[in-house]
């Protein structure tokens, strides 16, 4: 299929004041202004993000009462349960939580559900769980604006529920007791492309705030929130880039024994990460731990503070991405078999396809992989 650039323009005496005042070529001013870089101070802004410049996590809808109540938990030696996507931006956010919590004195557990035998999203069995264990207190990540079901049986159960998530809600809400999320319609935060380790990150710098903590004890954990938000594939700009500026200083130097396990197994231990590092390398490891199996193993490895045992983990997700990519190519291979024995790709707008013998695990990979090859929906 033929494709069509578009090129962007800019007003040609626009960029030659922008390029005079910046001292750099018109062509690389016309270029940082068509990617909504108009001036001098958001150039500097975005090539030198700095800390500072995160938002306010009480400008978000809900988190003071968030806040309050991870305050009474505390006050009342309540158990928590941190229930995660099987992801790596839910895993990385799962970690992020689970980690700092203990830190702060709250006894904490985590979940993170079956691919296959829950699907998506905050489950009934998750509750049990936690009812299980004697918890009171559920924080979701990277899921939960759309468990209406599950966090009334919550409610039922007398499990309050705080809601950390970044993707669009419908209409209407769960009657959750907090529900972060800055899509929200009533949502004013200023951004509103965090992922879902970004929104949980501002729950913790919310507490922090709260509570006149040292922010460098947080600060110090957003290593993951650069893997979470990188891996998410959410654009890096704004505050996003902040956290991710700042997390890659501390995944170059990081002290938690599970990253360094696994840079050391997937061969990154003596180079300087970048987001294409934690794309291709990184990602892909901990995301084969919920493809092929159980998800929280990559919490654990995050979140281990054993070297043999983080190394066990981190061995054994690197067999699962190799195992991960023969079966993604012999997915591949079946489904263009399939493809031109059942689709005439002159006129077919839409592929469609199937195979019972496909594994769950993959097939998002397979479709987005066909999509880029034959330019169109799979």
């Amino acid at each position: 299929m033929k494709q069509k650039w578009l090129i962007s323009s800019s007003d040609p005496q626009a960029v030659h004041k922008l390029a005079l005042e910046m001292a750099i070529p018109p062509a690389i001013a016309r270029v940082l202004m068509n990617r909504g870089l108009p001036d001098k101070q958001a150039i500097e802004k975005f090539f030198s993000p700095s800390i500072q410049d995160i938002f306010d996590p009480f400008l978000m809808t809900d988190m003071a009462s968030a806040v309050e109540r991870l305050g009474q938990a505390i006050l009342h030696r309540e158990k928590i349960l941190i229930f995660g996507d099987y992801d790596v931006d839910g895993t990385t956010a799962t970690s992020l939580l689970y980690l700092v919590l203990r830190e702060i004195g709250l006894e904490t557990a985590f979940y993170i559900p079956d691919r296959e035998r829950e699907g998506y999203g905050l489950s009934q069995l998750g509750i049990d769980y936690a009812l299980s264990i004697g918890v009171s207190l559920v924080i979701t990540c990277d899921c939960g604006i759309s468990a209406f079901d599950t966090i009334s049986y919550a409610n039922a159960n007398k499990i309050d529920v705080i809601v950390t998530d970044h993707h669009e809600p419908g209409e209407k809400l769960p009657d959750a007791l907090a529900i972060l999320d800055p899509k929200r319609e009533d949502d004013n935060y200023p951004f509103k492309e965090l992922c879902g380790v970004g929104v949980a990150f501002k729950l913790l710098q919310g507490f922090h705030i709260a509570n006149n903590l040292q922010m460098e004890n947080l600060y110090r954990h957003l290593d993951l929130v650069a893997i979470g938000t990188a891996a998410d594939i959410v654009p890096i700009l704004g505050e996003n880039r902040i956290l991710v500026a700042k997390g890659l200083e501390y995944l170059n130097g990081s002290q938690k024994i599970g990253l360094q396990a696994l840079l050391k197994v997937s061969g990154f231990d003596n180079k300087t990460m970048n987001v294409v590092n934690i794309v291709f390398g990184l990602a892909p490891r901990l995301n084969a731990a919920g493809r092929l199996g159980e998800a929280s193993r990559a919490v654990y490895l995050l979140s281990s503070f054993n070297r043999e045992e983080a190394f066990e983990l981190a061995n054994l997700l690197e067999q699962e991405n190799r195992n991960r990519q023969s079966i993604e190519r012999d997915t591949i291979d079946s489904a263009i078999l399939q493809l031109n024995a059942s689709h005439d790709l002159d006129s077919d707008k839409i592929l469609i396809l199937s195979d019972t013998n496909w594994h769950h695990g993959v097939i998002g990979i397979v479709a987005s992989k066909l999509k880029e090859l034959y330019n169109r929906p799979v």
